[in-house]
């Protein structure tokens, strides 16, 4: 079965019991305590919180997704036969609409006929001092004829929550065979019943508490290529459709560097299509590093020069049906790899023989060799340090980072990529968008994110709906017009209560001091139109930002939309 078939069949399998589809939120999570969107689940957390409406906004209790997700805590893993670092997540919600009965038997049902595989054995949560054994999941598998059923710990059948806190619960694990008959987790259906206050380390390390939920919900997932495997009876996840057109352009190489760059660049490839720019930081960070992880493998088993067009180009055929965006990025994809790959290869060469040269590697020395040349950490440990230890090495990054932002004195703030007077202009028409999206669509709108650098701004804010072109148009002719007016951009100091009260917006994701700066786009007679917390810089008058123009808009996450402009 092609993996356009389990797309369809699993989409179609759960609308018939009574799920909406909601398509796939961005690889970038709006909850700033992430850097990726890691599951299905976390464009569904506000309505299992209670946050949100799920009647309201989807007029269903029950939902389901395709989700791209991107996990690189098992980056080291990649090459073996079933990890990868891009995957996309099959999934079922409920944000009460059922429970562990309707969970089990929908899982059962779509894997045993719908799909016509065998169920290896399932795991169920052995209980520990804080929640109770899963005994009515037993019975249930127990009932559907699946006979081994096993009981684990907290560790592996106990899931969430994503980021700093949120939902979380027991989980029950499906296990089938792969073609040499391994056993390989493909479905996790988890039980949503509490709500944890701290991180998923937190709670492993028994300093986070437990409040039950106000609704149970059900979070399910499930690695469509891990179900590709099973279902097209391959060894690993690299034999799939999803992988084999990809692999078939990678020259012959050792099977494992194969695997790690044919990963590395699909990766690259959905990240640069969300909107990621590789840098030294955050998710640019992870895309670089993924990027020049692959280019190293390349040039050290010498890949011709002309470089990974056909690579990408074989990527983007394999999911430009499930994922538009992809092939009208096609071209941005390819110059953004070039232009990395540029910039990469002037310099790796020399720091390859640097390495050669060093008597002793440690974390301080790697980091040399990648701050100076751009060698990737990976790289090194597998080169000529073994022991090499990443979080010694991930330390020295911090502390350089920390000397970098000590230099900038506070610099950059509210998502400001640098201080360009063209990324100052924008910045203060990102304030006027935001006002404006108030005043059209009410004081609900909320902004959820936001990034701006020398090209364009984006915005995040809080809507169930995709916008009208007609409302486009009024939104960047209310600001053109504000732009014109020749409003006045004033900071005034005053304390946190008081910014409240007279409903000052809040920067998303910031904790204030009793003292804040907000800044006024008013006229001269003190009318004022926007006023947000806000640590600048700005223009000083709106009449300096030219004419405001709305690149795209698009969906992010459930209730979410992003919005792209720029000034001509």
């Amino acid at each position: 079965m092609q993996s356009y078939e389990l797309r369809q069949k699993f989409l179609g399998f759960f609308e018939k019991h009574g799920h909406k589809i909601v398509p796939s939120s961005s690889l970038l999570p709006t909850d700033p305590s992430v850097l990726f969107t890691t599951a299905g689940m976390q464009q569904f957390k506000p309505y299992y919180t209670g946050e949100a409406d799920a009647m309201a906004d989807f007029g269903s209790l029950n939902t389901v997704s395709i989700q791209k997700s991107m996990r690189t805590s098992d980056i080291d893993e990649v090459g073996d036969d079933t990890h990868d670092t891009f995957f996309e997540m099959l999934g079922n919600f409920s944000f009460g609409g059922y429970w562990k009965k309707e969970a089990i038997e929908y899982a059962h049902e779509f894997i045993t006929k719908i799909v016509g595989l065998e169920i290896s054995y399932v795991t169920v949560f052995k209980g520990s001092d804080v929640v109770p054994k899963d005994k009515e999941s037993k019975e249930i598998w127990k009932s559907l004829g699946i006979s081994d059923v096993r009981e684990e710990g907290m560790e592996d059948v106990f899931w969430g929550p994503t980021g700093s806190n949120g939902p979380c619960g027991p989980t029950t694990e499906i296990y089938c065979k792969n073609a040499n008959g391994k056993d390989v987790e493909i479905w996790n259906i988890v039980f949503n019943e509490f709500f944890c206050d701290g991180s998923r380390e937190q709670l492993l390390e028994g300093i986070a508490k437990f409040t039950p939920l106000g609704k149970k919900g059900i979070d399910t997932g499930m690695g469509l290529e891990r179900l590709a495997m099973i279902a097209q009876k391959t060894s690993n996840i690299f034999d799939t459709d999803l992988f084999s057109p990809i692999m078939r352009t990678i020259p012959d190489v050792e099977l494992r560097i194969k695997r790690i760059i044919a990963d590395h660049f699909r990766s690259s490839v959905f990240l640069i299509s969300d909107g990621v720019l590789p840098s030294n930081k955050d998710q640019g960070y992870i895309l670089r590093r993924l990027l020049r992880r692959a280019m190293t493998y390349a040039k050290i088993n010498g890949f011709p020069k002309e470089g990974p067009a056909d690579l990408i180009h074989a990527i983007i055929d394999v999911y430009k049906a499930q994922y538009r965006e992809l092939d009208s990025n096609r071209m941005k994809i390819i110059d953004m790899v070039y232009e990395e790959r540029e910039k990469f290869g002037a310099t790796v060469e020399k720091g390859l023989k640097e390495l050669e040269k060093m008597q002793k590697i440690d974390a301080k020395n790697a980091f040399f060799l990648y701050q100076t040349f751009g060698v990737p950490f990976d790289i090194i440990k597998e080169l000529r340090a073994k022991d090499l230890n990443q979080g010694a090495f991930e330390d020295e990054l911090k502390k350089h980072q920390e000397l970098s932002r000590t230099a900038s004195a506070g610099m950059f703030k509210g998502g400001l990529a640098d201080h360009d007077p063209k990324t100052i202009k924008l910045h203060t028409a990102h304030h006027l968008l935001l006002a404006v999206l108030g005043e059209l669509f009410g004081k609900t709108v909320k902004q959820k994110g936001s990034n701006i650098n020398q090209e364009r701004l984006r915005i995040d804010f809080s809507f169930d709906r995709k916008l009208t072109d007609e409302e486009k148009k009024k939104i960047e002719a209310r600001v053109n017009e504000k732009i014109q007016e020749g409003l006045l951009v004033v900071k005034r100091e005053m304390p946190k209560e008081e910014a409240e009260k007279i409903g000052a917006e809040m920067e998303f994701g910031v904790k204030y001091g009793n003292t804040v700066l907000v800044y006024f786009i008013e006229d001269k007679k003190g009318n004022v139109f926007s006023k947000e917390f806000c640590g600048g810089p700005h223009v000083s008058n709106t009449s300096e930002l030219g004419k405001f123009k709305i690149m795209k808009e698009e969906a992010v996450s459930a209730g979410v939309r992003r919005i792209k402009a720029t000034l001509e």
